[in-house]
Order: structure tokens, then C-alpha cells, then sequence
């Protein structure tokens, strides 16, 4: 009896997760369709413009410089840029050209597949370094792994708000493209 009540215990929560984010992405396809159909519309007219990246957006990348310039310590310890801006440079690119989705379907789930690949991407950078950072702050290394992955769940969460086509934001799904507007 323990036993199966161990079991329910751990799978349980994780049927209703993947449940609760299967109904999810239901939700943002619904949402999210008349904009990607937009987006390739304008793909089909366009030419792509010439790749750019902030870094990481939002600021994140921006502010950590800032940091880093006002603090040396802090860059001595942490660098100039953050540990995982490789992996928003890589979503970047995926979001620059909407990685070549060449219909709606195809570009609702590159982009959340590009997402989901920045979240997996920061918590790998943070376990390439968790042993040094839990020695560097004397902390334990499950903590360490805490943090990046809080980290890595609100960067997912945050693009997967703002990062959606036809947005007129500068870092919108397919911001290679000139802007779209849904529905037109």
C-alpha cells in the first residue's frame, strides 16, 4: 500500500503537469494562429533583413553590462555578460527568420520549440558550472540548480509572452520581417 501510495505521490503531479501544459499550448495555438498565418503572409512578400542580437532581451543582457561595469568584483566573479547569453543568441536566431517555417503550423511549434530549447539550454549552462558556483558561495549544489532553473522557467515564460509574431516588439517571433498585423 505504501508503495502505491509513493507512486501516485510522484506521478500524479506530473500527468496533471503535463496535462495542465498541454491545455496550455492548446490555448496559445488558438491565440497565437491568426498571427503566424499573418507572419507568413509577410514572409512571402519580404526580404529578411540582416541579423541582430541584443544578447539576451529584455534588458537582461544590457543590465548585467552595467552591472559588471559598476562592479568589478562582480565581473571578476560572474563576467561581462551572462553565462547563458550564448543561448539567447541561439533563440535569437531561430526568432530572427521564424527558423524557416514556411507555414503557420510549422512556425507555431518552431517557436515553441525554440522556447523550449532556451530553457533547456540555461539549465545545462547552469550544470556546466554548478560545482564552482556551489564552491564559490558555499552553497549546495541543488540550490545552485534551483536557481538556474528558476532562472531558465521565467526566461521561457517571459518569451513565450512577449515573443509572439505580428507583436511590433523588436524581439517578436520573425523580427527579421518587416511587422505584420493579425487578422489582415
Amino acid at each position: 500500500m505504501r508503495t502505491a501510495v509513493l507512486i501516485l505521490t510522484l506521478i500524479v503531479p506530473q500527468v496533471v503537469q503535463a496535462q495542465d501544459d498541454s491545455a496550455m499550448i492548446k490555448v496559445q495555438r488558438g491565440l497565437e494562429m491568426p498571427a503566424h498565418r499573418a507572419l507568413q503572409s509577410v514572409i512571402s512578400e519580404s526580404d529578411l533583413a540582416v541579423f541582430e542580437t541584443d544578447g539576451c532581451s529584455g534588458g537582461m543582457s544590457w543590465s548585467w553590462r552595467v552591472v559588471a561595469d559598476l562592479f568589478p568584483d562582480f565581473e571578476a566573479a560572474q563576467g561581462a555578460h551572462p553565462p547563458w547569453e550564448q543561448c539567447c543568441v541561439v533563440h535569437d536566431r531561430a526568432y530572427h527568420n521564424a527558423a524557416g517555417a514556411t507555414s503557420a503550423d510549422q512556425s507555431f511549434e518552431a517557436r515553441l520549440s525554440a522556447d523550449q530549447a532556451l530553457q533547456t539550454c540555461v539549465v545545462e549552462q547552469g550544470e556546466a558550472q554548478v560545482k564552482d558556483l556551489a564552491l564559490r558561495y558555499d552553497v549546495d549544489e541543488d540550490n545552485i540548480r534551483l536557481a538556474y532553473d528558476m532562472i531558465a522557467t521565467s526566461m521561457f515564460n517571459a518569451v513565450r509572452f512577449g515573443g509572439g509574431p505580428c507583436s511590433g516588439l523588436p524581439w517578436r517571433w520573425g523580427f527579421g520581417y518587416p511587422g505584420c498585423i493579425p487578422g489582415l
